[in-house]
């Protein structure tokens, strides 16, 4: 067939096979550390991958008109499929280096999450404070220790100070797991509200370190971490707002909520593919 006819005929499946194409090459720029320069807080090669993504969303989810056929809709759907299979940042694989520096990058998100629990019990009712409270004590011990280690592995990327950070991140997504819980048992709609937005925030860091620290592991140590998670993401997916985790996601790599929408997915999906 000739292409320049099937292009003209076939638009759309051919406009989703280029956005295929800058998101695949782009993915792989990222996993190499090539950025081609900076682009508001994140990379050029992170906002065209973005961009891209977005755009390949909107377009799968066009109205077919009457001469579409069902399997130009099923193909659109396929690569609406494909654009979820593709590497991205936070979950892809890349160097030991990128990615200590990456866990270090986070660090002041999470530092100021918990910051905002430790102010939030003022905003919940007298009777639920004490619950949150209890909920979330130890949150800031186990922050500074995770901070600390990811710092001391950036400098040191060696394998004791890795087995650290898998215990440390695990231990830590166990207790904001908990903390959930116990926070969707407060009665009151607009504490409980405060609440579980405070913990998820903090909920979201961890679960980036979380899939950051997964990418340089092995099998057997993954395997391991998550024999050590008795809380499963399953529990406590009912109290997820899934659109703040992305906001959370895009803001710190500076590209749009769309392409940190199919991140935060694909991570929750690798953990309960993982076994947490």
């Amino acid at each position: 067939m000739n292409p320049i006819s099937n292009i003209w005929n076939h638009p759309k499946t051919s406009a989703a096979g280029l956005l295929i194409a800058v998101v695949t090459i782009a993915g792989v720029l990222s996993q190499q550390g090539i950025t081609l320069g900076a682009a508001g807080t994140g990379t050029v090669v992170t906002l065209v991958s973005g961009l891209a993504t977005a755009l390949l969303g909107l377009l799968a989810r066009d109205p077919v008109n009457a001469s579409s056929t069902s399997g130009s809709t099923a193909k659109l759907g396929a690569w609406a499929l494909i654009a979820l299979l593709l590497p991205l940042p936070f979950v892809s694989g890349c160097s030991c280096t990128a990615v200590a520096q990456d866990i270090v990058n986070w660090t002041p998100a999470l530092q100021s999450a918990v910051a905002t629990v430790d102010s939030t019990a003022a905003l919940l009712a007298p009777v639920d404070a004490p619950i949150f409270a209890a909920a979330t004590t130890g949150f800031d011990s186990a922050s500074n220790l995770l901070v600390s280690q990811a710092k001391e592995y950036l400098a040191n990327p060696s394998a004791s100070v890795l087995a650290l950070m898998q215990a440390q991140v695990t231990t830590f997504q166990q207790q904001v797991n908990a903390a959930l819980l116990q926070a969707a048992r407060i009665t009151s709609s607009a504490s409980q509200q405060h609440a579980l937005a405070a913990i998820q925030a903090v909920g979201t860091v961890v679960a980036a370190m979380l899939a950051l620290v997964q990418s340089v592991s092995s099998k057997a140590d993954v395997a391991q971490m998550a024999s050590q998670s008795t809380i499963k993401l399953a529990a406590v997916r009912p109290y997820l707002d899934e659109g703040k985790a992305a906001e959370i996601v895009a803001r710190h790599y500076g590209e749009p909520v769309a392409s940190a929408q199919i991140q935060v997915a694909r991570a929750e999906q690798y953990e309960v593919m993982a076994g947490f």
